[in-house]
């Protein structure tokens, strides 16, 4: 089994947009949006619920009013200001605790719980494109990482068991917790950047972050066209990290056309940027079985 991932160092790339093409053109596959904190994937594939799960992880404090005595010793045990001071006796800020357990144990009362955290929803999804495995955190929630190896486990499983040979996955921008899960283990990371200077940063930072774990890269430099100059530079970086440039698109107006009507490119457009793309996915293939022979 081959597992691709879809990622950038900066958010506004067009990693989503490429990665919904990319979905199209490939079979045999199951589709994974790992972007946890604020995944898109699900506006262009249109899924239809099969299985809706809850995410529980990590611990929360919460005090029984009816055991509590108002002792005092939370307030002055916690480090984080989580314990509030109300007319009806203490209460824990939810937005502040940070589930470290040192009201619980020193309560003397044993008047505070430590509750699992409800901190999301995941889903099996059917789309047009197949399977779709997609979460959901709540605002603010953590353990992004930990729900986005859970959906990586259940995506290898569903291909598993239906005998499909590739996992196409959508990463989250950047390079902290999520993405890190994201990459461990995976076949080739396809890492997509755009010609401005934050563009090249992030790539830089990204393709650090690759070579740290031992995965194989290659890039996608979107809307090249935009600043030759800034490509030219990205493809050198690239040349000396031995990074394969797996594609340049131009940009094309009719991408923001086809999102709009809930398409991708490659549904809504033949011939162009469309057929670059069907190349693109070739030479994807090509490199992620290289490597995985290698």
């Amino acid at each position: 089994m081959v597992e691709i991932i879809v990622i950038s160092g900066k958010g506004g790339t067009g990693k989503t947009s490429l990665t919904g093409a990319l979905a199209h053109l490939a079979s045999g596959k199951v589709i994974c949006d790992l972007d946890v904190d604020a995944p898109d994937l699900h506006l262009l594939l249109g899924p239809e619920h099969d299985s809706v799960e809850e995410f529980y992880s990590g611990h929360q404090a919460v005090i029984d009013p009816a055991r509590c005595t108002d002792c005092g010793q939370c307030l002055e045990r916690c480090r984080f200001g989580a314990i509030l001071r109300t007319e009806s006796g203490p209460s824990i800020d939810p937005l502040k605790c940070e589930g470290c357990k040192v009201c619980v144990e020193f309560c003397p009362e044993g008047a505070i719980d430590f509750r699992e955290k409800h901190c999301g929803q995941w889903y099996i999804s059917r789309t047009r494109f197949g399977t779709l495995v997609h979460a959901q955190l709540f605002p603010g929630e953590e353990n992004s990482g930990r729900l986005v190896a859970l959906l990586r486990q259940k995506a290898r499983e569903l291909a598993e068991a239906r005998g499909l040979d590739l996992i196409l996955a959508d990463g989250a921008p950047g390079i902290g917790c999520p993405v890190i899960s994201s990459l461990a283990g995976t076949d080739l990371a396809v890492v997509v950047t755009e010609p401005t200077p934050s563009g090249q940063h992030d790539l830089e930072r990204v393709i650090d972050l690759c070579a740290h774990f031992n995965i194989p890269a290659g890039v996608i430099i979107n809307k090249f066209d935009l600043n030759q100059s800034l490509s030219r530079r990205i493809k050198a970086f690239c040349a000396q990290r031995r990074v394969k440039v797996l594609a340049e698109l131009p940009h094309d107006p009719a991408v923001t056309e086809a999102m709009v009507r809930g398409r991708v490119i490659t549904e809504h457009q033949r011939g162009g940027l469309a057929e670059v793309l069907g190349q693109t996915w070739a030479a994807i293939e090509d490199l992620a079985r290289v490597r995985r022979v290698a």
